[in-house]
């Protein structure tokens, strides 16, 4: 089952340090996305929801996308988030990550005007597609309408993945309805399925999809990973039911406070290395209490 999928596996959403001069932090970055890849991750969806990326310029994503790339990790383990609300800076940010060998991108619709209709959500992803012109592309949509405020119905991704079956080849959701998840699962076999919540990887693995791209992985990715490759050994079943609990504790103990901030925080406290404290406005970093009370809750998960 997850041979069968274009993207399958553990990627993470990763956080992105910020310098107190509020500029990305590449060096570190560079750092955290080996340290990634060495806690078991198969991959990286740079430049997404949980790393700021909308808070970031055209030239600062590059860069990041370039700073992962120069600390050694390979184009083909690296899935920047590309979709933005301008179709020509989309199509721009999807050129970008291509020439350097960045064939998979991770893609939000055009946000800004709501209640938008399928036919123009369609037209906006084909008119993407047709001019970035290159049959390498992998298009993962990213259906997060808690967030964007645009969702990707279930017709509309069956209508994208017939159009450009040789781009279009999954979806990350994370609205967090595992009944969409399932939905999709049967709606579209083969298509590559990846849950955007911890919680659901598990149960979405057993129900035919591919992985996984979250938040919490910038922490647990070795449990994350030890789920997918044993989620079908029934000798296992208690350690991976416990490895899904250890995630669910994980990720619970995000959600305390604003998710975004506690990731970092947590990533901070875990290596001592002050950039994970910095977020970009609008996002506000913990208070000092709120840090406090978080040192000691998480040092009790460890």
């Amino acid at each position: 089952m997850k041979m069968k999928h274009a993207v399958a596996g553990v990627y993470s959403a990763a956080a992105t340090p910020i310098k107190e001069n509020g500029e990305p932090d590449l060096a570190l970055f560079a750092d955290h996305c080996r340290r990634l890849i060495g806690s078991g991750c198969h991959g990286i969806a740079l430049l997404g929801t949980t790393g700021e990326a909308n808070s970031f310029s055209q030239d600062e994503r590059r860069s990041i996308l370039e700073s992962a790339l120069a600390a050694g990790i390979a184009p083909d383990r690296l899935m920047p988030g590309t979709g933005v609300a301008a179709i020509p800076e989309t199509i721009a940010l999807t050129k970008h990550a291509l020439s350097l060998g960045v064939n998979r991108v991770v893609m939000l619709p055009p946000f800004y005007y709501k209640g938008v209709s399928d036919e123009g959500l369609f037209a906006a992803y084909s008119q993407i597609i047709e001019a970035v012109g290159d049959n390498r592309l992998k298009v993962v949509l990213y259906h997060i309408p808690q967030v964007s405020g645009i969702p990707l119905s279930i017709p509309l991704v069956k209508r994208l993945a017939a159009a450009f079956p040789d781009t279009v080849v999954g979806i990350k959701d994370s609205a967090g309805d595992f009944a969409n998840m399932e939905a999709l699962v049967a709606e579209l076999p083969g298509f590559s399925i990846l849950a955007g919540a911890d919680p659901l990887l598990l149960p979405l693995l057993k129900a035919g999809g591919a992985g996984c791209i979250t938040a919490t992985s910038n922490l647990i990715a070795d449990s994350l990973r030890f789920i997918f490759d044993h989620v079908s050994d029934a000798v296992r079943t208690a350690e991976v039911e416990s490895a899904q609990a250890r995630i669910n504790a994980y990720r619970t103990l995000s959600n305390s406070y604003v998710q975004i901030p506690t990731i970092k925080a947590m990533l901070g406290l875990r290596h001592g290395e002050n950039a994970w404290f910095r977020t970009r406005p609008p996002l506000m970093p913990l208070s000092a209490s709120e840090r406090a009370d978080l040192a000691v809750k998480f040092a009790a998960l460890a």
